[in-house]
């Protein structure tokens, strides 16, 4: 922003609260949890969803947990309303699920709000009117406070005179001083305190009260003062329930409400994925896998989110951003080499302990298990040339069953590595493998091993002969050694062809997982005469061939 324009902007007020409690809170529970998907996310969608789509949406939500959903706004639209009498007429509300509507304080407004509701269980009417400085000088023309408090008592004295024309429903009483988060707090309280005196709640028959960050003016912490402030001054607090509802423009929706949960607040409206107006609202799945993270249930469901995931992109036309907390395709991947590094080795510590019983989570930059929430391992460490030895050999066990001795890994990551940094790009898993065989496995030149055999002694116990037939710079050569084991009788057929330039340091083999015609792998180490030092690597049916196909390698990586 140019200096300029600094002039036009002000510092939000701070909040006179000296002696604030929720900086020593902690959060130990779980939230009474409102989805407002249906209205709030749907009206910011540049096309919002079919009524199909929505009672796909609302089937989903219901699945994953939730007992509040917000349905929409009936009186505003007869889309809104044919909707919500489908739900009710065809019976597709569970009983443990409270559908609620928004209506402006209107009266004609609320009273087709309960022409929607009727027949309905249980319902929640969230009636609303703009209360802040702002609104009542733009919006409502210069608006006294009394004028704008009268609108609120005159809309809760309404809903309760309409309560009795629907029988059959349970009406719970919502109300919103919409703009709280700019209002001033003595007028937000006397507005809702005029609502609680209308509807007279108790401790078994609550009101709730919604505090709106409609729009973020300011930070998290102030946010938590005024609720702290109105969570003290309420009337009958013991008989409200204080309800939020964030939005995200200054991009710290989630931190405001968990600070708002830590002041004081019991319920949270927001949408799954931070869908909304705007920069969006509340994103419900962030905050309840926070919540998960430190072992809090939360009677949400995100076990499979990337099916949730699937459904919320496909009915809303939205893609859910790469590096979205816990939904993104990126969030459980680490590029870089040292991340990778500290991942695989949290990993198979984690494997490790869990062989002697249950043990906390602890793995190097993964807050949470991916597999909790349906991702996978294979998908957590991907190359590029930021990428280290650790990553590379990860994603070759991981996905290829290829489980490198931990002195190759240096070797073999710098190879691949240096190719990522060559396209520019990441390499896939396919692409590891491809490279890997390329550049290590099964090297024929210029020494190729094109036969074999072994000959075990009788009379020397332990000793085996090797005759083989190489082809060397392209000639054909039949050799032969005898030596305590294949690979050592190899050698010293070498030796005796004047090519044995090294010895043989490290020897390991081992199944490949999932291989097919390519069962058996091994690794050898060779050191040069010059105090070089490679791995080579064998793939093949037999063990034996495999040893020998990986010292050959080897060799002609010394080359």
């Amino acid at each position: 922003m140019h200096p300029s324009a600094l002039a036009k902007y002000r510092p939000f007020p701070a909040v006179s609260l000296p002696d604030r409690t929720w900086p020593d809170h902690m959060l130990t529970q779980a939230p009474e949890w409102c989805s407002v998907d249906l209205r709030d996310g749907n009206q910011a969608l540049p096309q919002p969803m079919s009524v199909e789509e929505k009672l796909e949406f609302f089937d989903l939500l219901v699945r994953v947990g939730f007992k509040q959903i917000e349905v929409g706004f009936p009186s505003a639209a007869e889309t809104e309303f044919n909707f919500l009498r489908r739900l009710i007429e065809e019976q597709r509300i569970p009983d443990d699920v409270t559908v609620q509507v928004l209506v402006q304080t209107r009266e004609h407004l609320i009273r087709r709000s309960f022409e929607a509701i009727a027949g309905a269980r249980r319902a929640i009417v969230h009636i609303y009117n703009s209360t802040s400085p702002l609104q009542r000088r733009v919006t409502f023309g210069n608006a006294s406070r009394e004028d704008i408090k009268r609108i609120a008592i005159e809309g809760a004295d309404l809903v309760k005179a309409l309560v009795p024309t629907v029988p059959e429903t349970t009406v719970v009483l919502q109300y919103s001083p919409e703009s709280f988060s700019d209002t001033e707090l003595d007028f937000a309280l006397e507005c809702c305190n005029g609502v609680i005196d209308v509807w007279q709640p108790t401790p078994t028959q609550k009101l709730i009260i919604n505090l709106p960050d409609t729009v973020q003016w300011t930070t998290p912490n102030i946010h938590a003062d005024m609720i702290e402030w109105m969570c003290r001054n309420l009337a009958r607090r013991d008989s409200v329930i204080v309800s939020l509802h964030t939005h995200n423009d200054r991009g710290t929706g989630v931190a405001a409400t968990e600070l708002g949960l830590l002041a004081g607040a019991e319920r949270v409206e927001g949408t799954l994925f931070g869908n909304g107006e705007r920069t969006g609202n509340l994103d419900i799945v962030t905050v309840a896998l926070n919540l998960n993270s430190h072992g809090i249930p939360t009677g949400l469901d995100f076990s499979d989110l990337q099916s949730i995931r699937t459904v919320y992109e496909r009915v809303t036309r939205l893609n859910v951003p790469e590096r979205q907390p816990y939904a993104g395709e990126l969030v459980f991947t680490a590029f870089s080499g040292s991340h990778q590094d500290a991942i695989k080795k949290g990993l198979d510590l984690r494997a490790a302990e869990l062989k002697s019983g249950p043990v906390p989570w602890g793995v190097p930059y993964l807050t949470i298990d991916p597999q909790d929430i349906g991702r996978s391992y294979e998908a957590i460490i991907r190359i590029n040339s930021q990428s280290g030895k650790g990553g590379v050999a990860y994603v070759l066990d991981r996905e290829h069953g290829f489980d490198l001795p931990k002195t190759m890994h240096p070797q073999v990551g710098k190879r691949i590595y240096d190719l990522a940094d060559q396209l520019g790009r990441e390499l896939s898993a396919d692409e590891i493998r491809e490279a890997f065989f390329r550049e290590f496995v099964n090297l024929t030149s210029p020494l190729d091993v094109t036969d074999y055999e072994l000959i075990h002694h009788t009379t020397e116990r332990g000793r085996v002969q090797c005759k083989a037939i190489i082809l060397l710079h392209g000639e054909q050569l039949s050799i032969q050694g005898l030596g305590n084991g294949p690979i050592n009788a190899f050698v010293q057929a070498l030796e005796a062809l004047g090519i044995k330039d090294f010895k043989v340091t490290d020897y390991r083999s081992h199944a490949v997982r999932g291989g097919s015609d390519a069962s058996a792998a091994a690794y050898v180490q060779l050191q040069h005469q010059d105090g070089r030092l490679l791995w080579g690597a064998g793939v093949d049916p037999s063990i034996e061939m495999a040893g020998l196909k990986a010292l050959v390698s080897a060799w002609n990586l010394l080359r």
